[in-house]
């Protein structure tokens, strides 16, 4: 069976403008200067540590476990408000799903909070699969995630194809012996080339998502890969 997989956070769903959010807020309340928007985005992906590591530097290092307590929490308390899903990503699961083509999510983000941003953006019913490190003994870029959501859904390696917009997502895709897709488009530091991270193939805009599973999805139920 066909399917298709990805990454949750730059990947299948723009949640940094949320990120940055909690993070103003916490520029406030902790009076230090607030950080340019895209300095936040490009670390996203490296989680909550790596995005206050970037905003406050040395003041965070001082006060690590109580801030970034506090950025969770806020976090927990409300995950969505600014993010949502990426340009054409909308019409391209809208087309997964008119083809039956399940679809899900791997991800390194804990379960409590994966659960809580797909509820709130109308996703849990048709999201076929999430794993989150919750479910694994190892996360990513180990690819038992991967393995686990193709096992659960009845998919076939060979006609999976899984989105990630970190070289650890592309590592996993290539260890798990599916096809990787590297979403340049996504969370990537300044300077960081997805040319590097030997994916299959490279989807540099999201509203190109659909033309591009059409072409590698046929109509009869087989992957072009």
């Amino acid at each position: 069976m066909r399917s298709a997989l990805f990454d949750l956070d730059g990947t299948l769903l723009d949640t940094a403008p949320d990120f940055y959010r909690i993070i103003c807020e916490l520029a406030e309340l902790y009076q230090q200067p607030t950080p340019l928007y895209q300095e936040i985005r490009q670390v996203a992906s490296n989680g909550g540590r790596a995005m206050l590591t970037q905003a406050f530097g040395d003041q965070f290092s001082r006060n690590e476990e109580s801030w970034l307590n506090e950025f969770l929490n806020r976090y927990r308390e409300s995950p969505v408000k600014d993010g949502t899903l990426f340009e054409g990503f909308k019409e391209a699961l809208e087309w997964l799903e008119t083809q039956q083509i399940p679809w899900g999510v791997v991800t390194n983000k804990p379960r409590s909070m994966t659960d809580k941003v797909l509820e709130q953006l109308g996703l849990t019913e048709r999201c076929s699969v999430s794993i989150c490190p919750d479910e694994v003994k190892l996360a990513k870029p180990d690819p038992e995630g991967i393995l686990l959501a193709i096992d659960k859904i009845s998919a076939s390696t060979a006609q999976t194809l899984y989105f990630g917009d970190h070289v650890r997502d592309i590592e996993a895709g290539r260890r798990a012996g599916v096809k990787t897709v590297a979403c340049s488009f996504g969370y990537l530091a300044e300077g960081e080339d997805t040319a590097s991270w030997s994916a299959d193939f490279t989807l540099e805009k999201s509203a190109d998502l659909k033309t591009f599973l059409i072409q590698h999805f046929d109509q009869q139920g087989s992957a072009d890969v």
